[in-house]
């Protein structure tokens, strides 16, 4: 079975970087175990198949990178201007250097994978849902935040996270499809647009 301390956790791994580098339907079982240097056996002895794993991979992912980034970057510890807009400008800055490590813009591997599997994949698509649900929430509680706060126009707190969230992933897939880290530039400042901030009280 290879190092079995780890094999779980690299066949994981594996499949999160294959996936988001390539396509899930471009990827094999094969593919994954040379990536991750883990026999075929053993990628069977911890998952039935490739959906379940992209499950695994999926939900590691969420609690092991995108839940702690989300934590430190909208916390509510920092007043609402200042956490929003410094969360847009980290998630500019996360992209633009996996492109930088990767020698191409990657995307969302939610939304690659999601747009692939959506009405065959089931279980894969049901989780995909799910951690964007989880996401939106804490786009929801930051713009709630705000508006408590006075400091931007008032509006439904769900419907702005749906269109912060859909602004993101846009313009992500965009650059991904373009190959261009410098429609990532656009986030920021459309998106403090969009959410209406009230213009500051001079000192």
């Amino acid at each position: 079975m290879g190092r079995t301390s780890d094999a779980k956790e690299r066949l994981m791994a594996a499949t999160l970087d294959l996936i988001w580098e390539e396509s899930y339907g471009a990827v094999t079982i094969d593919d994954i175990c040379k990536r991750a240097g883990v026999k075929k056996g053993s990628f069977y002895y911890f998952f039935p198949g490739k959906a379940e794993l992209a499950v695994a991979a999926l939900e590691d992912m969420w609690q092991n990178k995108w839940k702690p980034f989300l934590d430190k970057h909208l916390s509510p510890a920092q007043e609402p201007y200042a956490r929003i807009r410094g969360y847009l400008e980290a998630a500019v800055t996360m992209h633009k250097q996996l492109a930088e490590q990767h020698g191409k813009v990657l995307g969302c591997p939610l939304c690659s994978v999601g747009n692939e599997v959506c009405g065959f994949e089931q279980t894969v698509i049901d989780t995909i849902r799910d951690l964007f649900v989880r996401k939106r929430r804490y786009y929801e509680s930051a713009i709630r935040d705000a508006l408590a706060s006075g400091v931007i126009e008032p509006c439904d707190p769900a419907e702005k996270a749906t269109a912060l969230f859909a602004l993101i992933n846009g313009l992500v897939s965009q650059a991904r499809i373009m190959n261009d880290v410098k429609l990532l530039d656009y986030i920021p400042p459309l998106g403090m647009e969009m959410l209406k901030f009230r213009a500051p009280v001079p000192a």
